[in-house]
């Protein structure tokens, strides 16, 4: 893959899986959150593609208050080439008794968030790059029969 691409699908995968900025709740920061290990790694990646460097990068889990936290951080820690230490405090997601959760136990391993500190900048360069992409594709041969 070359390094266009990495950095288009990686301004795709934030897009989509990445925090936004709302008219009602401006937050102009790089937040990535995500439970697929192969989603994460390609994220991770080649984060100096968007800008990033990697002493950056802030990692922590979310998960649900019934799930094997430890295992889980542990998990998260291990794919992302850091130490458990290393991961800001989990979150745990309250449960409802109502809910039968399927994915709980040991084999659940949560979401990873992902934290650019200070990226304000980088937020506003991922939506104006973004926009590109959009508009790119409207104009794209097969766009108007819905072909594209």
């Amino acid at each position: 893959m070359t390094d266009r691409e990495l950095f288009l699908l990686g301004v795709g995968l934030h897009w989509a899986e990445g925090s936004k900025s709302k008219a009602r709740r401006i937050r102009e920061s790089v937040t990535f959150v995500n439970s697929d290990p192969d989603m994460i790694i390609v994220y991770l990646a080649r984060p100096e593609l968007l800008g990033v460097e990697p002493d950056r990068l802030r990692y922590r889990v979310l998960i649900h208050g019934s799930a094997d936290m430890p295992a889980a951080e542990q998990f998260r820690a291990d794919l992302t080439k850091t130490d458990v230490r290393t991961l800001g405090k989990t979150t745990l997601e309250k449960h409802s008794p109502k809910t039968v959760r399927k994915n709980a136990g040991s084999g659940c391993h949560g979401c990873l968030v992902v934290r650019v500190r200070g990226s304000a900048d980088l937020y506003r360069r991922i939506e104006g790059w973004w926009c590109g992409i959009v508009v790119s594709a409207k104009s794209a041969p097969g766009q108007a029969s819905g072909l594209a």
